[in-house]
């Protein structure tokens, strides 16, 4: 019933063999089973195995590094084997280490006999000299490759992809990875891909992790639901620390219909699924037991979470257990002693309010705290607070990429009204549902990294028919990144700069308006006030007396041309790879036009099809689906899915009045 949790069956009995058999899976979505959109179907990837009566367990093999140094490593490997013939069997088991460049490095051998409905774990250890330690910026991998041999024929192989890295947690120390402190750049996000749905191909999943480390992220919190193991796969690969997030309610429900239904039958199963499932993944460091329980603060809810961290320990003790806890006041320390790291939601809610983190290490100085949810506009004393003390370990803003449902909440607030329509997206993300970095997202760039710049204009009118509202949400300030504000000339427009350069200096029409330190006492925002003509407005971010970035915004004249620009130009013949292609809407020039909103049509030439369209509008009706899709801020993007036959495939773009313009992409076998 919980439409996140893989899950398997044996069907062998059903089978008729020597015959055609078809499998149906019947999918009931019947109620809320989440708060906001889930997709339905089978959104994710299914596995067909035929597997000889002696096996390895799904899920059945678990590596641990619980010995790391410069010189040496020791590898620990549990392989559950199950015999699910009639008579005993002769097993010899041999699992073979493999280094990121196919080089063996140790081999564990093991001989038993399993009888007939038995199931054994077997334990067996390799040391690995000179190891590759994963990390974030060098996520070095390693394959277990297990093979099972019944009288000297090989019967089973199965690889598991794996880490070796030490974790540790405490309040002096925070957060370490391979001993060093790690301070983690989080944001939560949910299941969907934007304009597929909840469809999770593996490169959109890849895609989402590329996105967000190139924005400064190392940790992503999986709300609140175990993701797919398509984006795990991708996090081990790119180096992105993860909290993997079971469930959104227990015993008492958010909605009529949701989970609280059925938790007490099935939390077990569901739990196991996701520790089982995911443990080898290196990039997991912290297990989520719960989100926003509505039984936090009460005995049920201690009782559950106790239940809940020990059923993880037993599957997995080498991980911290947390769950995100709001409404932090003090009748919440029994629930919080119950958990290694305490998830701490909206802790900085509103100036003055930062001091909560504080006042609580007062009252429990072992706590070990960390951000699991901040707002946007929170986000230098949410990140001021991890950065001045050890036991906040990190901070994970709502949301890092934008998602579909929650409707309107980053401009409107919440809990919304069931007046919101035509709103369709949440409008919270740094990253919007195409990709695409928001202004929030640039100024965490200051916030996280040396040397970054943007300007933006503040729009003298709302950006939607509605005024921002001012009440505490989910929002960031009405801010746009263009100089076309036509009707405006001479009338004054106040100019943000986020910067993280020593001091920015502002040029409009090459003319300065002056120079303004930008640091921590300015929380890395500059702002002056512009009369509006048309041209180019400049900023230049300095380093001493070297300008180290800039960033520009010029006035464009109406469109004229499509752009094209994909992310992804050499694609597998595999009938899932993807490339996403963004759209521009350009004036003779070649600068984008804001304001244009023009519709774009697609055609597709070559074994390939459109998968899905989109443009960031969090109002936009529009299909996601058919081959066209309005501009919005002058952008919009088409996916485009790769066949199975190789070859050139080759993507149009056409807009009534424009310039047409076509990208190749090609498509091979690999």
């Amino acid at each position: 019933p919980y439409g996140y949790t893989s899950f398997y069956y044996n069907i062998t009995r059903n089978l008729k063999f020597g015959e055609k058999n078809t499998i149906a899976v019947e999918v009931k979505n019947e109620g809320q089973n989440s708060r906001w959109y889930s997709g339905s179907g089978i959104y994710r990837h299914v596995w067909l195995k035929t597997l000889t009566p002696v096996h390895v367990a799904q899920w059945g093999t678990f590596i641990t590094t619980p010995s790391i140094s410069e010189k040496s490593a020791s590898v620990s490997i549990k392989t559950k084997l199950v015999n699910e013939g009639t008579s005993s069997a002769e097993i010899s088991l041999i699992t073979t280490i493999i280094n990121d460049k196919g080089a063996e490095t140790g081999k564990t051998e093991s001989k038993l006999t399993l009888s007939a409905g038995e199931q054994k774990e077997i334990k067996g250890e390799v040391e690995i000299n000179g190891p590759q330690l994963w990390s974030c910026e060098s996520p070095s991998l390693y394959k277990a490759i297990t093979q099972i041999y019944q009288y000297g024929q090989l019967v089973g192989r199965e690889e598991n992809t794996f880490g070796i890295r030490k974790i540790t947690f405490d309040v002096e120390k925070g957060f370490q990875l391979n001993g060093k402190t790690v301070k983690l750049k989080g944001g939560c996000f949910h299941n969907d891909n934007g304009p597929l749905g909840s469809k999770a191909y593996d490169r959109a999943e890849e895609r989402k992790v590329e996105l967000l480390k190139a924005s400064g992220y190392n940790a992503v919190r999986c709300s609140h639901n175990p993701p797919s193991p398509a984006f795990l796969d991708a996090c081990d690969r790119l180096g992105m620390l993860v909290m993997d997030e079971a469930f959104d309610m227990w015993n008492k429900g958010k909605n009529p219909y949701d989970y609280h239904l059925y938790f007490k039958e099935w939390w077990q199963r569901d739990l196991e699924s996701m520790v089982m499932r995911d443990r080898n993944h290196p990039g997991i460091i912290m297990w989520s037991i719960g989100n926003e329980i509505p039984e936090r603060g009460e005995e049920l809810g201690v009782k559950t979470s106790e239940m809940l961290v020990k059923a993880v320990k037993n599957l997995d003790p080498t991980r911290a257990v947390t769950a995100a806890v709001n409404d932090l006041t003090p009748d919440k320390d029994p629930y919080f002693a119950t958990l290694d790291v305490s998830g701490y939601n909206y802790a900085v809610f509103r100036e003055g309010g930062a001091d909560v983190y504080e006042k609580d290490h007062q009252r429990v100085p072992t706590r070990i705290m960390v951000g699991t949810e901040s707002m946007p506009m929170q986000a230098f004393g949410s990140w001021d607070m991890v950065q001045k003390h050890p036991y906040v370990i990190g901070d994970f803003v709502w949301t890092a990429w934008d998602y579909i449902g929650e409707a309107s909440i980053g401009w409107r607030g919440y809990p919304q009204n069931n007046d919101f329509y035509p709103w369709n997206l949440a409008f919270c993300g740094d990253i919007d549902i195409c990709g695409w970095k928001r202004p929030q997202s640039y100024y965490r760039d200051a916030l996280w990294k040396a040397d970054q710049l943007a300007v933006f204009v503040k729009s003298p009118l709302p950006s939607f028919k509605e005024s921002l509202l001012r009440s505490i949400k989910w929002n960031w300030v009405d801010v746009v990144a263009g100089w076309n504000w036509k009707g405006y000339e001479n009338k004054p427009l106040e100019i943000n700069v986020y910067s993280s350069c020593e001091r920015v200096e502002l040029f409009l029409n090459n003319r300065s308006l002056g120079t303004k330190v930008t640091n921590r006492s300015t929380k890395f925002i500059a702002s002056w006030i512009v009369p509006y003509q048309a041209g180019e407005l400049k900023a230049i971010g300095y380093s001493g007396d070297k300008p180290v970035q800039t960033s520009v915004l010029r006035t464009a004249d109406k469109p004229a041309k499509t752009k094209l620009t994909a992310d992804n130009t050499q694609l597998k013949a595999d009938g899932q790879d993807l490339s996403y292609i963004t759209v521009e809407l350009t004036d003779s020039k070649g600068r984008v036009n804001p304001n244009a909103i023009n519709l774009v049509k697609f055609s597709v030439k070559g074994d390939a099809q459109i998968v899905g369209v989109g443009n960031g509008n969090p109002m936009s009706l529009e299909s996601s689906q058919l081959p066209q899709r309005k501009a919005w801020k002058g952008k919009c993007l088409v996916i485009i899915k790769a066949g199975k036959t190789p070859g050139k495939i080759t993507v149009s773009a056409q807009s009534a009045g424009l310039s047409s313009s076509t990208v190749s992409l090609n498509s091979k076998i690999y």
